[in-house]
């Protein structure tokens, strides 16, 4: 399958001030994070890399004056691709040995590529992203080979945990372990403006809880957890922000599914 060359593969959003929101238009829906640049008074964070097919720190540094942490809100390739680029980074106790040993490689061009097995537990809305085919819609530069994909190791990597503080300056964010999605799966909140960025734990899109290392019990109890929190915005690892009113509504959607199995 022939693919053109993307004129330029990330594009950017400002959100706010401190909050830039990066993506991948060329990533398929469902592997396009959301990579979230956060701009602090002595540490900027970078939540999240992307799929890693073209430099992000090459793409960054027209807007990074100061050091970076990389935080991994869960080990899977769309969220881990940039991360062996920074010096600093962040990830779950749970999934530290996805971010050191990083494993995945496959054909982003393979028409064999299904998601159907992951639809039983989505809900309708999985119309809503492509299911098969290729993960690409364009090469990141000429002569890219999307057979050679890899995930690489991340050697600045170290573990965080529930209740451990991630400190820029003038803004602070405490990290909360939400489980279900995946095992070491964390969102950051920061309780002094509302804001949370919920990585995979939440998103307004098709929530994925049946993967071999999902765990439905453990998400039902983070989305019980996560509609009671006093959040005024929600920054996700897919698909657009929301408010608390948004939040409460996909919690409730999934478990009364999940709570009914």
């Amino acid at each position: 399958m022939g693919l053109p060359v993307a004129g330029r593969w990330f594009e950017k959003e400002r959100i706010s001030d401190d909050i830039t929101l990066i993506t991948e238009p060329h990533v398929v829906a469902l592997m396009r994070c959301n990579i979230w640049h956060v701009r602090g008074r002595d540490r900027d964070l970078m939540i999240d890399t992307g799929m890693g097919l073209a430099s992000l720190m090459e793409f960054a540094k027209q807007f990074l004056d100061k050091p970076v942490t990389a935080i991994a809100t869960h080990v899977h390739a769309d969220h881990i691709g940039s991360h062996h680029e920074f010096a600093e980074c962040l990830v779950h106790e749970s999934e530290l040995e996805g971010l050191l040993r990083p494993s995945g490689r496959y054909n982003l061009i393979d028409e064999t590529f299904d998601v159907g097995d992951l639809a039983t537990m989505l809900l309708p809305k999985l119309d809503d992203y492509e299911a098969t085919g290729p993960l690409i819609t364009a090469l990141p530069h000429e002569g890219y080979d999307p057979a050679s994909f890899r995930l690489r190791p991340a050697p600045g990597a170290r573990a965080v945990r529930e209740g451990d503080v991630v400190d820029l300056g003038d803004r602070a964010f405490e990290i909360l372990h939400l489980p279900g999605h995946s095992p070491g799966g964390i969102g950051l909140w920061e309780k002094a403006t509302g804001t949370l960025f919920s990585g995979d734990a939440v998103y307004d899109g098709p929530l994925i809880g049946n993967l071999p290392h999902s765990d439905v019990a453990d998400y039902v109890a983070t989305l019980e957890r996560l509609k009671t929190l006093p959040v005024s915005v929600v920054h996700a690892g897919h698909d657009p922000s929301f408010g608390a009113e948004r939040l409460r509504e996909i919690a409730e959607e999934y478990l009364r599914v999940w709570s009914a199995q």
